[in-house]
């Protein structure tokens, strides 16, 4: 109501009517289109101009049921997913992130992760989990230069091979997971979206540049 005048402004309130031309598939989202009615008309069917601009309700919907699917997506026990490596320095900053499927073992994405490292000079030492204790992997990384310092597994039968002195480095291993906490602060790297893995591992990388310039300028 208008305080001044005394005398309502509301607007004509037309009713929204049913969608009959669009396709079964779109049934169940016809009813979101804003369809403008013709005042003279109103409640006989919908505006041309409404059904030119229904379309934009529906867009980048997936509508079609299949299922999802993409490069380097692989199965794990809790559904398919990507696996992300990286490779920190001493400080936690990145210097080394690689995607691939979630199905290979890590032990299988070692040295792929190093080879797609921003510095030209390779890592002296590479501190590794559990799932790291692989002599073949040892003898790869030792040809290179590579000193691999991973503990060993409880049901290991294979002779010992990592130095007790040595493996006193592995505390230093909760600095990757700080990395990792760092890039799942940005929310778009949380779950991926991209179909192609080079658009998702772009978005990665994105967020390495952004840790870098808030550590050092």
């Amino acid at each position: 109501m208008d305080l001044a005048l005394g005398r309502s402004l509301a607007g004509y309130a037309g009713t929204l009517s049913a969608i009959p031309d669009l396709p079964s598939t779109l049934a169940a989202v016809g009813a979101l289109g804003r369809v403008k009615e013709d005042r003279r008309g109103a409640g006989r069917g919908p505006a041309k101009s409404g059904q030119a601009r229904s379309g934009r309700v529906l867009h980048r919907r997936d509508l079609r049921g299949r299922e999802k699917g993409g490069a380097a997506v692989g199965k794990t026990k809790r559904g398919k997913g990507t696996k992300l490596m990286a490779v920190a320095d001493g400080a936690g900053s990145p210097i080394a992130i690689h995607a691939a499927s979630a199905s290979p073992h890590e032990v299988t994405l070692a040295q792929d992760t190093v080879e797609q490292r921003f510095t030209e000079d390779i890592p002296e030492r590479l501190i590794g989990d559990l799932a790291y204790d692989s002599d073949p992997l040892d003898a790869k990384f030792a040809e290179q230069g590579i000193e691999l310092i991973a503990p060993h597994r409880e049901n290991r039968r294979k002779p010992a091979t990592q130095d007790a002195r040595v493996l006193r480095r592995y505390c230093r291993r909760w600095k990757i997971e700080r990395l990792f906490a760092w890039l799942q602060n940005f929310r778009r790297l949380v779950v991926r979206y991209e179909y192609h893995v080079e658009n998702f591992l772009g978005f990665v990388h994105l967020g390495c540049m952004l840790i870098l310039l808030r550590r050092y300028f």
